[in-house]
């Protein structure tokens, strides 16, 4: 199955990429195309959703990594939500991904950011 990248826009200076399929060096440029528009635009969180990506190589690693690295640099997040098995596995082994950004379903996502609004908003 094809990469298929889907960039939604629930949350303020929140966008999320839904990917859904084989993110590998064949497709990685999808990826690529769609999250340069998402890196250009005024957002301070990035969510990757990753509940239909079936499986993903060092090329895709290598452009969510360009994304951590991109936000991380403006005081912002990119953060994993809901990794299959397949691709928690890669990530556990190239034990480089920040595992405090890893998400198992919307509701702790929304949790996290709340609680980042909230010490924001705090002055903390």
């Amino acid at each position: 199955m094809p990469l298929t990248v889907r960039v939604e826009e629930n949350r303020s200076l929140t966008k999320t990429l839904v990917l859904e399929g084989r993110l590998d060096n064949d497709s990685v440029a999808d990826l690529d195309e769609a999250l340069e528009g998402v890196l250009e635009s005024a957002v301070k969180v990035v969510v990757f959703d990753l509940t239909r990506l079936d499986y993903i190589t060092s090329a895709g690693l290598r452009s969510i990594f360009r994304a951590q690295k991109v936000m991380h640099a403006r005081a912002g997040k990119a953060l994993l939500l809901n990794p299959t098995p397949q691709v928690q596995k890669v990530l556990d082994i190239v034990k480089v991904a920040d595992l405090g950004a890893v998400f198992k379903n919307v509701r702790e996502l929304d949790a996290y950011l709340d609680a980042m609004q909230k010490k924001v908003a705090g002055g903390e």
